[in-house]
């Protein structure tokens, strides 16, 4: 027997599938299929809002440089406020590094829920129900390998 995924919930095997606690044989799957859901748009917002803050320092530096070079103030704070625009501008790389490590890990939950479902002898079942899209590829990716040798229609 061949296992080609496993997880707590999920595993799929050469000889079957077990997931939330409900075991088919590949046998008796006639059909596997998946469906997505709506988009979560709070998650769409999540990563807008990260991108706002990645370049609100650069912002910010930006705007105190611009205020140094226009305003008619003594060269030290000029010289303050160039430097200080600059440092901020600077600071933008190592939180900008932060930040897309979770527009990354964002990417890789998805922004919708997934589902896998069979139809048996008995009806059409809902094996998995997921929001986290790497998850959801590795299982059906690993059903479709299990499925393969039996030509079981998808």
């Amino acid at each position: 027997m061949t296992t080609y995924y496993r997880d707590s919930d999920v595993e799929v095997t050469s000889a079957g599938v077990r997931m939330n606690g409900r075991e088919y044989a590949l046998v008796e799957l006639r059909q596997v299929w998946h469906t997505r859901g709506r988009r979560s748009w709070g998650t769409i917002a999540g990563r807008g809002a990260l991108g706002v803050a990645m370049l609100l320092p650069l912002m910010v530096g930006a705007l105190g440089v611009g205020i140094a070079l226009v305003a008619h103030a003594s060269v030290a704070v000029t010289a303050g406020l160039i430097g200080g625009g600059i440092l901020i501008g600077l600071a933008a790389a190592p939180l900008a590094d932060v930040l897309l490590e979770h527009v990354d890990r964002s990417y890789d939950r998805g922004s919708r829920r997934r589902e896998i479902w069979v139809r048996t002898r008995q009806g059409d079942v809902l094996l998995l129900s997921t929001a986290d899209a790497a998850r959801f590829g590795r299982i059906y990716r690993a059903l479709q390998r299990a499925l393969e040798p039996s030509r079981v229609t998808r």
